[in-house]
C-alpha cells in the first residue's frame, strides 16, 4: 500500500496562556479523504491546537506542514488561503443578514457583488454535499442546525478542503446529527480532510476513520477507529480504566414533592409553548425529560423556576413535612428559597448562567449573595464553595481569580452546575447539565445528580442523550410539540419507543 502524504502535519506544537500549557510538544497527522476524532478531556488542548491551525491563535514553538510544506499561518485569512477552514462551537454570524450575505462577508471579490452568482455557487456547493440552504434566508429567522449549515457552506465556499468542526452536535437533534454526518461523509468521498472536536463516543464509532488522543495537552496517540472501542477511547483520555455504566439506585420512600396540573404556556408572540402537562415528581427520583429540540422543555422547567408566565394551570409544591405551596405566582427568589432550584445549563453559558468577566469567587457570590446583608460582607462562602467546585468537578483553572470566560467551554459548565448542586435542593431542575463535557466530567455530574436522589431531592433532569436519559432516569416524561406524550418507566422502556413517543409516532403510551 502506497503511503499518503498528510494534508497537514503539525509538529511539536506548544502553547501557553500565562502559566497554563495548553499544548506541550504536539504531533498530529490530517489525511485528506478521512474524517480525524480529536479526543480529550475538557481543558485538554484540543480546541487550542485547532485554532492554531485556522489561524486564531499562533503556535509559541513548533511547525505546521501543508501539502508538505512548512507555512506560517497568522490569521484566519491564512488559513483560508491555505484551505483550511474551521467551523466553531459559538458561530459567527451576522443575525441581520441572509445567508449568502453571511457567506461572502469579508470576501475580496473584484466589482460590485453579485448576489444571482453568489446564490448560484451556494446552490452548487449544497447540491454537492446534500445541503439544505435558502440563500436568502435571515440568520435571525434560522434554526440552529440551520446557522451551523451556513457556517459550513461560508468555509467551502472559500474553497477550503480542510475542515475543523468543534463540537458539531453539541446543540442537535439526532435527527440533524443523522443530516449533519451525511453531509460529513459526502465531503470525505470527495477527498475532503476532516477533523472534528467531539465528546459522544457513539459519534465518534459511527462517524470516524481514527481517532487522536489528547491529554493535559500532550499527544497520547492515534488509532483506527475500526480498531477500538468506546472503553479503550475513555481510559486513553483520561488516563486510567473509567466505567462507563451510569448508576441507577432504587429510589427509597418516594413521595410527591411537585404537582404539575394543566400547564399551558405561550410565548411572548403568542405561539403555545406548553399544552395541558400534568405530572408529579417525586422526592427521592429523578424525572427525565426526553423530546426533540424545542419541545417545551425548556419552558416546563422555567415556569416551575418563576421565570416564565403561565397562561392557566398549577404548580403545586408539597413539603417534606406534609403542607404545600402553589408557586404560580410567586417571585423566583421565594420559589428557591422554598428549595426549589433551577440548573439551567443554557446554550449560552456565558450569557445566561455567569458573568464571563468576573471570577470563579464572584460567580459563585451571583447564588448566595441576597443571604448576607451586604454584598461585601461574606466573601469567604463563595470562596470555600468556589475551591470546593474546583476540587470535587476537576476544574482546570489556574486559581479562583481568573475571569470565567478564560475557561475551557467543558470547565465553565461545571462551575455553573456545581454552584446550583451546592444551593443544597429540594427540588432540582436540570437542563443540560453535561452539554459540551468529556465522558469523565459527564459521570461526575451524573454521580452528583445521583447523590442528590439519594438525599431525597426529586431531580428534574433534561437531556439530549436518549441513551443517558434511558440509563439514569426512575420515569421518564416524553414531551412532542409542547404536550406529554406519554410518561415510561426508565427500567422498562426501550429507546425506540421514546423516540416514537417524541415524534408522536407512539400515541399515549401513559404509565
Amino acid at each position: 500500500m502506497e503511503e499518503k502524504t498528510p494534508a497537514v502535519q503539525m509538529r511539536d506544537i506548544t502553547k501557553r496562556f500565562g502559566t497554563t500549557l495548553a499544548n506541550d510538544k504536539v504531533w498530529l497527522d490530517i489525511y485528506r479523504g478521512e474524517i480525524l476524532a480529536l479526543l480529550g478531556e475538557n481543558g485538554s488542548g484540543k480546541t487550542t491546537l485547532m485554532n492554531m491551525l485556522s489561524g486564531i491563535y499562533f503556535p509559541d514553538a513548533g511547525k505546521i506542514l501543508v501539502d508538505g510544506r512548512e507555512v506560517v499561518i497568522r490569521s484566519p485569512r491564512d488559513a483560508f488561503e491555505l484551505g483550511i477552514g474551521m467551523i466553531h462551537q459559538h458561530f459567527k454570524l451576522v443575525d441581520v443578514f441572509t445567508a449568502a450575505e453571511n457567506i461572502v462577508l469579508g470576501l475580496h471579490e473584484p466589482g460590485r457583488l453579485d448576489r444571482k452568482a453568489v446564490a448560484e455557487k451556494v446552490r452548487a456547493i449544497c447540491e454537492t454535499y446534500g445541503f439544505d440552504v435558502d440563500p436568502d434566508q435571515k440568520v435571525y429567522d434560522m434554526s440552529v442546525s440551520q446557522k451551523q449549515t451556513v457556517e459550513i457552506v461560508k468555509v467551502l465556499y472559500r474553497g477550503a478542503d480542510i475542515l475543523i468542526l468543534d463540537e458539531p452536535t453539541a446543540v442537535l437533534t439526532p435527527q440533524e446529527t443523522d443530516k449533519l454526518f451525511a453531509v460529513l461523509r459526502n465531503m470525505r468521498a470527495d477527498g475532503k480532510a476532516i477533523v472534528i472536536i467531539t465528546h459522544k463516543m457513539h459519534e465518534v464509532e459511527a462517524l470516524s476513520d481514527r481517532v487522536a488522543v489528547l491529554r493535559h495537552g500532550q499527544f497520547v496517540g492515534d488509532m483506527l477507529t475500526a480498531k477500538t472501542n468506546a472503553q479503550e477511547m475513555t481510559n486513553m483520555m483520561v488516563g486510567h480504566a473509567v466505567s462507563l455504566n451510569i448508576r441507577r439506585p432504587e429510589p427509597k420512600d418516594p413521595k410527591p414533592r411537585l404537582q404539575v396540573e394543566g400547564l399551558t404556556v405561550r410565548s411572548m408572540d403568542g405561539i403555545l409553548k406548553l399544552e395541558d402537562v400534568s405530572f408529579t415528581a417525586n422526592s427521592g427520583e429523578i424525572l427525565g425529560v426526553a423530546g426533540i429540540s424545542g419541545s417545551g422543555q425548556k419552558e416546563l422547567l422555567e415556569a416551575i423556576a418563576g421565570l416564565q408566565p403561565v397562561e392557566r394551570g398549577s404548580i403545586r409544591y408539597l413539603e417534606p413535612d406534609g403542607g404545600g405551596a402553589e408557586l404560580l405566582g410567586m417571585d423566583p427568589l421565594d420559589i428557591a428559597a422554598r428549595g426549589v432550584v433551577l440548573s439551567f445549563v443554557p446554550e449560552d453559558r456565558l450569557g445566561m448562567g455567569l458573568v464571563g468577566s468576573m471570577d470563579l469567587t464572584d460567580n459563585m457570590m451571583l447564588r448566595s449573595f441576597r443571604r448576607g446583608r451586604s454584598p461585601f460582607v461574606d466573601r469567604k462562602s463563595p470562596r470555600t464553595l468556589a475551591s470546593q467546585v474546583v476540587s470535587e468537578l476537576s476544574v482546570s483553572t489556574p486559581g479562583l481569580g481568573i475571569p470565567v470566560r478564560r475557561l475551557s467551554g467543558g470547565n465553565v459548565q461545571k462551575v455553573l452546575v456545581g454552584r446550583e448542586i451546592a444551593a443544597a435542593p429540594t427540588v432540582l431542575l436540570t437542563a443540560y447539565a453535561v452539554r459540551g463535557l468529556d465522558i469523565g466530567a459527564s459521570h461526575t455530574i451524573y454521580d452528583l445528580i445521583n447523590r442528590q436522589k439519594e438525599q431525597g431531592v426529586a431531580v428534574i433532569y433534561v437531556g439530549e442523550d436518549l441513551d443517558v436519559l434511558l440509563e439514569l432516569s426512575d420515569r421518564i416524561l416524553v414531551l412532542c410539540g409542547g404536550k406529554v406524550s406519554g410518561i415510561v418507566d426508565g427500567r422498562t422502556t426501550s429507546k425506540r419507543a421514546v423516540g416514537m413517543m417524541m415524534t408522536k409516532l407512539g400515541g399515549d403510551a401513559h404509565e
